[in-house]
This record gives C-alpha cells, structure tokens and sequence, in this order.
C-alpha cells in the first residue's frame, strides 16, 4: 500500500498555484468548517465521547443520476445514525475513513480510481446489479477492502427490502379485479423468465404492464396496478443466490398481492419470508398445474398467504444515502486490512 502524502496544501493537488486551486481550496476550507461544526455540534449535546469525531464516508460517484442532497449530519436527521458524514468533496480524500466505489460508476472510460490510497482508509466496492449484468470485474484485483451488495455474505450487507415486526398490524388485502400480473421493462427471450411467462400464459391469462409491453406505469401507479391482481410474477432477470429485488418487496408484497417468484431457490426465499408468504414455481411438477393452483384457489385459502402482515411490514431500501450511512453502523465490526485478491472470483462464486 503506498504512502499517502496528506492534502495539507493545495500546492500538493496541482504543480502550481491558479485559479482552479484557489477555488479547491475554497471548497475545502468551506467542507472542512462544516466538519468543525458538526463536530461542535456533537460536544454541545454532551453526546458519548466517541461520536465526537465522525466517520468521514467518501463517495467517489453517486450510483445514481440524480444525487440528492448530502450536506450537514444527514445520516443522523433521517436514519438517527450518529457521528457519520457523508461527502463527495474529493479533495477530502485524505481525511476520508471510507472511499465507496459504486460499480456502474467504474465503468471504463468513466472516471478514474485515485492513484494512492492513504494508511488505514478502506475502500469499499458497491453494486445491487446480480452477476449476470455486471461486467468488467476482471480488472478488480487487489483493489478493495470490503464489498457492499445485497448478498448476506457480503461485508455490509444492503437488501432491496425486508420485513421488519409491526405490533399493531391488521390484514388488509386489496379489492381484487384480475388473476395475474406482470410488470417488465426488458423483455429478452433467452431470459428464463421469458420462457416461463410464454408457457404459463398458454393456460392463464396474465396482465402486463410496463416499458416491454408499451405499457409504461407511473411511479405513483405502480402499487395501485399491481395491487389489483390475486398474483403477481415476481420473476427475476438472472438466478442467483440472495438475488431478491424490489420485485418481490415493492410490486408484490407491498402491493397487497400474493408472489409467484423465480429466483434462487425457495430455501433461499425463506431467509428472508415467511414459507406461507410467496408461491415458487418450483414447488409445481408443471406451469399447468401451477396454472390451475393459481385459478381454482378459494378465498380462505388465498387469505393465509398474508397472514405475516399480522406480525410485520414491509420495509424498502431506495435510498442510497441510508445504505451509505449504514457502512458507518457497520464499521466497528469490519475486518480492517483485508482487501479481495480477485473481486470477479468471489463475486461469480
């Protein structure tokens, strides 16, 4: 790991000062106060001594195109994680605890990866996207300390979504007007899910809706759609282990409708749902008899599969300023100086 010269001065950014250095050191000057005060802030509501000096998360490129908006303790306004700052200002790449690199950002010829990184600063590799639609990871090697992806093996840990307890819950299943529902965006025939959905709709009729269909829905619609439906085909793009998207959270369960996933297997939905909750298609010797299952259920027992609301609700994960934060939840339990030799080999496993 080489050593890092730390950013002390502007000098050390470019050979020689100009306007775009006294503008960086502006910049710098300006984040490094609001540090201050944050930590001021932290002292003066007699917290715990050790959230005095925050955890300085750098994200090198929002994963998204939109970046909301990140300045002053908003890990600790929205999520109530205390001493955790998060910024995209570069120039604290010397301060900064943690450097999160999220995937679709490293693409090449997008921007380029810092040429050093300082003693003791873990670099973190994100991405939600399965294996199957990621590409270029060959190139990461011996570059990064931990991983962040919605694998339960990974070191920190985001899922599209889970199910926290609700004491105060009551089933409420929504007024239903059709069988089935399907909502794709892209449509590939050599897709697995493809071929499901062509032999199911021999024997059922199945509603689709989205970009794939030139049925796009609002993302105001989206629930109200998909909730009128007894079933929905939470199917997903690729099969992989853990690999349980908003599919299944969002459009089925929050919606108020019964899943019939595809995805890893059923053992592994079940780590996450309870086993009355979802219909998998592998629990069926045929798409016929899963057909006939799904048009010939009585009310009672259509109403069994939402008997987890009485215990839980719904909780997405949409936000990347929460996952973000949460690498700072995690940190005390990291493992400091490891770092992954081959990224695609772990990944891919």
């Amino acid at each position: 790991q080489p050593d890092h010269m730390p950013l002390a001065s502007p000098r050390l950014l470019w050979g020689r000062p100009s306007v775009k250095v006294v503008v960086t050191a502006g910049v710098l000057i300006t984040t490094l106060w609001n540090l201050r005060c944050f930590l001021n802030l932290s002292e003066v509501s007699g917290e715990d001594p050790k959230h005095n000096e925050p955890l300085v998360v750098l994200v090198w490129e929002w994963p998204s195109k939109q970046v909301p908006n990140i300045s002053g303790d908003v890990c600790r306004e929205l999520y109530g994680i205390l001493g955790c700052w998060l910024t995209m200002e570069r120039q604290l790449l010397g301060w900064a605890d943690v450097v999160v690199f999220p995937h679709n950002r490293l693409q090449p010829g997008s921007d380029r990866m810092p040429k050093e990184r300082p003693p003791g600063q873990n670099w973190v590799w994100v991405s939600l996207e399965s294996p199957s639609n990621t590409k270029g990871l060959a190139r990461w090697k011996q570059t990064f300390n931990w991983v962040m992806t919605y694998r339960q093996d990974s070191d920190i840990f985001i899922p599209y979504g889970k199910l926290v307890p609700n004491r105060s819950a009551t089933v409420s299943i929504p007024s239903k007007t059709s069988l089935v529902s399907w909502v794709i965006s892209n449509y590939h025939r050599t897709q697995k899910r493809a071929e499901v959905y062509k032999n199911l709709s021999g024997y059922l009729h199945i509603n689709i809706y989205g970009k794939a269909n030139k049925k796009p829905l609002c993302k105001d619609c989206l629930l109200t759609t998909t909730s009128k439906s007894k079933f929905y085909l939470a199917f997903e793009n690729s099969i992989h282990q853990d690999y349980i998207t908003e599919k299944l959270w969002r459009n089925s369960l929050m919606a108020g409708t019964v899943p019939v996933v595809l995805g890893p297997p059923r053992a592994n939905y079940e780590k996450f749902i309870p086993a009355d909750s979802f219909i998998h298609i592998d629990d069926f010797g045929s798409l016929e008899e899963l057909a006939n299952f799904l048009k010939t259920m009585n009310a009672s027992r259509y109403q069994q599969f939402f008997a987890w609301q009485e215990r839980y609700r719904v909780k997405l994960y949409d936000d990347w300023r929460e996952r973000f934060c949460t690498i700072c939840t995690a940190y005390p339990n990291l493992p400091h100086g490891r770092i992954y030799p081959d990224l695609e080999s772990w990944f891919n496993s």
